[in-house]
């Protein structure tokens, strides 16, 4: 992988912006036949996870 590409992904990921190709590519290769997240529907999951948000999460006070 290019310098330059790492360096941009590192980037993200340190302000919590996750690599959705990387999602994709983990799912197609571990988990074949299952059902991919859209890239609308994976930004909201990964924001409900970093802030605790959504069905299941468990109580913030702030």
């Amino acid at each position: 992988m290019p310098f330059l590409h790492r360096l941009a992904e590192t980037a993200r990921l340190m302000v919590g912006v996750p690599d959705y190709d990387r999602y994709v590519a983990h799912r197609t290769a571990h988990h074949p036949g299952e059902p991919v997240m859209s890239v609308k529907e994976f930004h909201r999951d990964r924001i409900a996870r970093r802030y605790g948000t959504g069905p299941g999460a468990p109580p913030r006070c702030c």
